[in-house]
C-alpha cells in the first residue's frame, strides 16, 4: 500500500504502527521520526514561518479573507506518487490541508485513493484515529497494542497525582493570546493538574492578557502551536508589558508544543509526562523553565 499523509500527526501514527515503509509522501511540516525526512513533500504554505506570532496570525487572516488556502497540495506531486491511501484531517485548516480540498484532489486522480479523515479532539478521539489508521493499513493489532501502551502510561501518571491539583494555564499562541483546548486539559489532568480555562474537546480560545489574573494560575505552560523551545523563548522575549505582567502571576514553563501537544498523535503522552515534570519543577528535553515570577516583576 502506498500512503501519503497530509499532516504530521498522521505521519507519526503510521510510523508508530510500523508502517513507515508504506509512506511515499508527507506534508511540508512533517519532521518526525527521522526515518521519514527524505520523503517527497506534497504540501506547502505561502506563510513565512520566521515571522513573529502576530505576523503569522495576520497572514492567516489575510489568506482566509481572500479565499486562498493556508496550506496547499502539489497536485502534480500527488499524481506522480499515486497513493492508495491519502490521510487528511478535519480539525484545523491552519495546521493541515482542508478536508474538502483533499477529497477534491483525490477524486481528480486517475486512480482515486481512499481518503481517510482524522478528527480527534480528545484523547479518546486520538485513540480512535490510531485505530482507524491501523485498520486501513491492516495493522489493527498493532494499533490496539499502541493505544493500550499509551493509556497505561497515562494511568501510571494519574496514580501519582496530588490530592489538590494545581491550576495550569496552557498558552497555545502569544500574539494574539490563545489558550489551548482539545486534548490538552486531559493531558494536564493526567499530569496532576487542573486546567482552569478549558474542558476536554473544547476549541482553543482567544483571550485577553488581563483575563489571566482572574484565572489564578499556579503554573503557566507555554506550548506554542508549531513552535519548539528555542522559537518559544524568542517569542517570549519580545512580549509587551501587558503580557509580561500577566506572566508574572505564576512560574512560566516552556514545552515543545510542536512535538508534544499540537499534534494529535502518540507523542501527546510524552507531553503529559513533561507537564508532570513541570509540576515537580524538573526540566526535561523539550521542557525548560523560563524564569520565576519574582524576576519577571523586577
Amino acid at each position: 500500500m502506498r500512503v501519503v499523509t497530509l499532516l504530521p500527526a498522521a505521519t507519526e501514527i503510521v510510523a508508530a504502527l510500523g508502517g513507515a515503509d508504506r509512506l511515499v509522501g508527507i506534508s511540508h511540516e512533517c519532521d518526525y521520526p527521522a526515518t521519514v525526512l527524505g520523503l517527497p513533500r506534497v504540501t506547502a504554505t505561502p506563510i513565512d514561518s520566521s515571522l513573529p506570532s502576530a505576523g503569522i496570525d495576520a497572514e492567516v487572516r489575510r489568506l482566509r479573507a481572500t479565499g486562498r488556502p493556508v496550506i496547499g497540495v502539489d497536485a502534480d506531486a500527488l499524481r506522480r506518487l499515486a497513493p492508495d491511501l491519502l490521510v487528511t484531517q478535519s480539525l484545523c485548516e491552519v495546521c493541515a490541508v482542508a478536508d474538502g480540498e483533499a477529497h477534491r484532489l483525490a477524486a481528480a486522480l486517475e486512480r482515486p485513493p481512499e481518503v481517510l479523515r482524522l478528527g480527534g479532539t480528545t484523547l479518546a478521539g486520538i485513540w480512535s484515529d490510531i485505530r482507524t489508521i491501523g485498520a486501513a493499513l491492516g495493522l489493527g493489532r498493532e494499533a490496539e497494542a499502541l493505544v493500550a501502551g499509551l493509556q497505561t502510561r497515562l494511568a501510571d501518571l494519574q496514580r501519582r497525582t496530588p490530592p489538590l491539583p494545581p491550576r495550569v494555564l496552557c498558552v497555545e499562541w502569544l500574539d494574539p493570546l490563545f489558550l489551548a483546548g482539545h486534548w490538552v486539559p486531559e493531558l494536564v489532568a493526567a499530569a496532576g493538574g487542573s486546567d482552569p480555562a478549558a474542558t476536554p474537546g473544547s476549541h482553543s480560545t482567544r483571550r485577553e492578557w488581563r483575563e489571566v489574573f482572574g484565572l489564578r494560575p499556579d503554573l503557566i505552560l507555554m506550548m506554542l502551536c508549531g513552535f519548539g523551545v528555542e522559537r518559544s523563548l524568542a517569542e517570549l522575549e519580545a512580549i509587551g508589558p501587558e503580557a509580561r505582567a500577566a506572566l508574572a502571576t505564576a512560574p512560566v514553563w516552556i514545552l515543545d508544543g510542536n512535538a508534544y501537544t499540537s499534534r494529535p498523535g502518540p507523542r501527546v503522552v510524552e507531553g503529559a509526562e513533561r507537564i508532570a515534570a513541570a509540576l515537580r519543577g524538573e526540566e526535561l528535553p523539550g521542557l525548560v523553565r523560563w524564569r520565576d515570577a519574582v524576576s519577571l516583576r523586577a
